[in-house]
C-alpha cells in the first residue's frame, strides 16, 4: 500500500502546487475510518482507497478529486457522517463524496424498470458533478482488478454490470484506455475459455512472425522522416475482449482477422496530422471505408484523431491513429481533461469540453422518454452506438448512431419537425425516408401541416428519441380506438382460456409487464406493441411444457455428507430455487432453512452447526409443502374458483385452514404443493390476478416446530 508521502508523490509529479495537508489529512482520516476492517482477499479495507486515488492521479487529477478518493466508503462503511466529512474537508469534498457513496447505493443491474429509474438518478448525480463519476470509474476498476477474491456468483454480477455499464460509460467520456482494461477484466471474468484462447493463438502467432510491431513501427518512422515530419509512433496488440468482439461481428476466425495490431502516431501539429496521413497513404494501401477524421469533427467529448486502416507488411491491415500530443490527452482522459493539472496549474488544454455542457447535451436525449422501456432505449443508443455526423442545410452538424435515417435527422432538429416530415434530401437529391445516413452527407428535411407520423416509421427509425416520438404520436392519436381494440383482443385471448377478463386482471398483468396502469396495458395491446398471448402467458404460465427426468426428493439438496439426511424447516418453508442454509443437530440430521429465515438470527453463536447448502439443478417434483395467507370474499362459487385455479397450475391443495370469517370475506391459509419459486410464482400470480382475492402473501411462522 503507498504511503502518505508515495500518494503526495504522485499528485506532485503533475501538481507540484499541491494541497498536501489537504492530501495528508484525508489520507489519514480514512485510514482511521477503516481502522480494523479487511476486505475479501484478508488485505486491511483502506488498501482499496489509496488505490483509487492512485488510478486518479494517472489522469492528474485535482486535489478534491484525490481526497474524495481516499474518503468515499467512510460514509457508506464507517461510523463516519457527512456532517462529519463536511466540517473537516469543506462543502465541496463532502458533497463529492455523499454523491459517490449515493452512486454505489444504485443497483444498476437490476430489474429494467428499477435499473432505468436508477440510470436516470446516475445522469443526475453525473450533471452536479462529474467528477463523483470519475472516482466511481476508478473504484470499479481496482475492485475489478482484484475481483478474484470474491465469490464467483459475484464475480459474474460485477463483470456483466462492468461490461453492460462501466466500460461502455468510460467510452461515452472518452477514457478509452480505462474502458479496454474494464471490458478486458470482465471478459477474463465472464469468457475465460475465449479469451485464454485468443491468447494462445497470439502467442503462436508471434512465434511464426517474429516481432511485427518492431518491424512496422521503423517501417512508419522512416516513412515519417522521409516526409520530414517529427513524430513518435507506439504501436501495441489490441486487447483480447476488442479481438473477440470483432470476431464474433465479422462472424470469422481469428486466422482470417488481419488488424489486430494498432498503432498511434503523435506529432506537433494539426497540419502535420494531415502530412503524416499523407505519408502513410503514399507508402501503403488505404482500406476503404475505413477512414475517420475526428479533427474536423470532434466527438462530443472532446476527443480528436485521425483514424485511417492500411493494408501493411503481407497484407496485413493496421489500424492508425494520428494525433497531437494535446489530442493525445483528451484522449487518454477524456471529460476528465478538464480537471487536469500540469506543472501546478490547471491544463489549459484547448480541446478540454466543458463538463457542464456536455452532460447537458447528453441528459436533454432523456428528457422526453416516457417510460422505462423508451429510457433504457435512450441510454443503450447513446452508450454503445457509433456516430455518423450529418449536417443541416444551414451547415450545423446533427451526430446520430450508424444506421440513422433521415427520419431520425428530422427528429434529433425537433419532435414537431420529425412528426410533420414528409419527405428530405440527401446531398440535395430527393432520398427514401428509410435511407441509411453517412458521414458527411447534408440533409434537408421538408415538412407538411397536419402530417403525423404512421406506425410503419417505427421500423425505420434508429434511434431511442425517434422510436418514443414516434409511440408517443401514435397513442395519443389513437389512444382510445387502440383502447377498444386492446380490450376485444383481450376478451377474446381470455375466453379461449376460460378465464374473465377482469380490471384485477389488467392491473396485475400491467404491473407484471412494467406499465403503470391496465388502461396503457390495453392501449399497448390495441397498438400492437405487446400481444394479448403475452397477458395470458404472464397471468397463466403453461407449466406442462417443462420436461425433463424429476430429481429424487431424498436428494434434492448438495451440500450433505453421504450418512446425513435434511428436512425443511416448517418455520420458512425453503423451496427449490431459493438461497438456503442448513444447521445439523446430533442424531436428527439437518434442517434446512431459507437464507432470510428469522429463526437463523438464534443460531448466529452456533455458526459451527451451519452447513452450506444449495438445491440440486433440474426439475423437482411437486412436493414442497407451502402456506399462502389470502383474503377473499364471501361470495358463492369464491372458494370453489380458488381451488381451481391452483388446480390449474398442476398444484394439489394438502390443507385448508379458516383463519377468520367475516360477512364479506373470509381469511384462511391454504397449504399449497409445489416445484419450485418458479411453480410459487405462477400459483400466486393466477391467484392475484382474480377479482375476488383482496390479499395474498406467503404464511411464514417463527414458532412454527417441525
Amino acid at each position: 500500500m503507498l504511503t502518505t508521502d508515495d500518494l503526495i508523490a504522485l499528485v506532485q509529479n503533475y501538481n507540484p502546487k499541491t494541497d498536501t495537508d489537504l492530501i495528508g489529512r484525508a489520507y489519514a482520516y480514512g485510514q482511521r475510518m477503516h481502522e480494523g476492517t479487511s476486505r475479501r482477499s484478508g488485505e486491511p479495507y483502506f488498501t482499496h482507497p489509496v488505490a483509487v486515488a492512485a488510478i486518479l492521479t494517472e489522469q492528474q487529477l485535482d486535489d478534491a478529486t484525490i481526497a474524495t478518493a481516499l474518503l468515499h466508503d467512510t460514509i457508506e462503511d464507517t461510523r463516519s457522517t457527512f456532517e462529519e466529512v463536511k466540517g473537516e474537508f469543506g462543502d465541496e469534498i463532502a458533497g463529492l463524496v455523499d454523491g459517490v457513496t449515493k452512486l454505489t447505493n444504485l443497483q444498476l443491474s437490476s430489474s429494467e424498470t428499477r435499473q432505468a429509474e436508477n440510470f436516470r438518478k446516475l445522469f443526475i448525480a453525473m450533471s452536479k458533478d462529474l467528477r463523483v463519476i470519475l472516482v466511481k470509474l476508478a473504484d470499479r476498476l481496482h475492485n475489478m482488478r482484484t475481483i478474484k477474491a470474491m465469490s464467483p456468483e459475484k464475480q459474474q454480477q460485477k463483470a456483466r454490470e462492468t461490461m453492460d455499464i462501466y466500460a461502455p460509460l468510460a467510452g461515452r467520456m472518452g477514457m478509452q484506455s480505462m474502458r479496454e482494461e474494464l471490458e478486458d477484466l470482465a471478459f477474463r471474468v465472464l469468457n475465460p475459455k475465449a479469451r485464454n484462447s485468443i491468447m494462445r493463438r497470439f502467442i503462436t502467432l508471434q512465434r511464426k512472425s517474429g516481432d511485427v510491431i518492431r518491424r512496422i513501427t521503423s517501417d512508419m518512422e522512416k516513412e515519417l522522416e522521409t516526409a520530414g515530419i517529427e513524430a513518435k509512433v507506439f504501436g501495441r496488440a489490441k486487447k483480447p475482449y476488442s479481438i473477440w468482439r470483432k470476431m464474433e461481428e465479422k462472424k470469422m476466425g481469428f486466422s482470417r482477422l488481419s488488424d489486430i495490431h494498432g498503432f498511434r502516431l503523435i506529432v506537433g501539429s494539426d497540419a502535420d496530422c494531415y502530412g503524416a496521413l499523407g505519408a502513410v497513404h503514399r507508402r501503403w494501401r488505404a482500406v476503404p471505408g475505413r477512414f475517420k477524421d475526428y479533427i474536423s469533427q470532434p466527438k462530443s467529448n472532446g476527443y480528436r484523431s485521425i483514424h485511417t486502416t492500411v493494408s501493411g507488411r503481407d497484407a496485413k491491415r493496421v489500424e492508425i491513429q494520428i494525433r497531437t500530443q494535446e489530442m493525445h490527452e483528451v484522449a487518454e482522459a477524456g471529460v476528465a481533461a478538464h480537471w487536469s493539472y500540469r506543472d501546478g496549474v490547471p491544463s489549459e488544454n484547448p480541446f478540454a469540453v466543458d463538463p457542464a455542457k456536455w452532460i447537458a447535451s447528453l441528459s436533454e436525449r432523456f428528457e422526453s422518454a416516457d417510460d422505462h422501456d423508451e429510457f433504457m432505449e435512450h441510454v443503450k443508443m447513446e452508450m454503445y452506438a457509433d456516430k455518423v455526423f450529418c449536417f443541416t442545410p444551414r451547415g450545423d452538424v446533427v451526430k446520430l448512431p450508424r444506421g440513422a435515417t433521415p427520419l431520425d435527422f428530422a427528429y434529433a432538429i425537433h419532435t414537431r419537425i420529425g412528426d410533420s416530415c414528409v419527405g428530405a434530401k440527401v446531398d440535395g437529391v430527393r432520398a427514401p425516408l428509410w435511407t441509411r445516413l453517412r458521414n458527411g452527407q447534408s440533409v434537408d428535411i421538408m415538412t407538411a401541416r397536419g402530417q403525423r407520423p404512421p406506425g410503419t416509421w417505427i421500423d425505420i427509425v434508429a434511434t431511442g428519441r425517434a422510436k418514443a416520438a414516434i409511440r408517443r404520436s401514435l397513442r395519443e392519436e389513437n389512444r382510445e380506438r387502440f383502447m377498444k381494440l386492446g380490450r376485444e383482443l383481450v376478451r377474446v385471448a381470455f375466453d379461449r382460456v376460460g378465464k374473465r377478463p377482469t380490471e384485477k386482471a389488467f392491473t396485475t398483468a400491467a404491473k407484471q409487464l412494467g406499465l403503470e396502469s391496465g388502461m396503457e396495458l390495453l392501449v399497448r395491446i390495441g397498438a400492437a406493441e405487446i400481444t394479448a398471448r403475452e397477458v395470458i402467458r404472464t397471468l397463466y404460465p403453461d407449466l406442462e411444457g417443462r420436461s425433463g427426468e424429476e430429481i429424487d426428493a431424498a436428494r434434492a439438496v448438495v451440500g450433505l455428507k453421504p450418512s446425513q439426511t435434511f428436512r425443511r424447516a416448517a418455520c420458512c418453508q425453503p423451496v427449490p430455487g431459493e438461497r438456503i442454509v442448513g444447521i445439523a443437530y446430533r442424531g436428527k440430521g439437518v434442517l434446512i432453512h431459507a437464507i432470510d429465515c428469522e429463526t437463523l438470527a438464534e443460531m448466529e453463536e452456533n455458526s459451527s452447526r451451519w452447513v452450506d447448502l444449495h438445491w440440486q439443478e433440474g426439475r423437482h417434483p411437486p412436493v414442497h409443502s407451502v402456506s399462502l395467507d389470502m383474503t377473499i370474499a364471501n361470495d358463492s362459487g369464491v372458494l370453489g374458483r380458488i381451488c381451481t385455479l391452483i388446480g390449474e397450475q398442476r398444484a394439489n391443495i394438502s390443507d385448508l385452514v379458516f383463519i377468520d370469517r367475516k360477512p364479506d370475506f373470509y381469511r384462511l391459509i391454504v397449504d399449497v404443493e409445489l416445484r419450485d419459486t418458479g411453480h410459487l410464482h405462477a400459483v400466486m400470480l393466477a391467484l392475484e390476478a382474480d377479482s375476488d382475492v383482496a390479499s395474498l402473501g406467503r404464511h411464514r411462522d417463527p414458532e412454527r416446530k417441525p
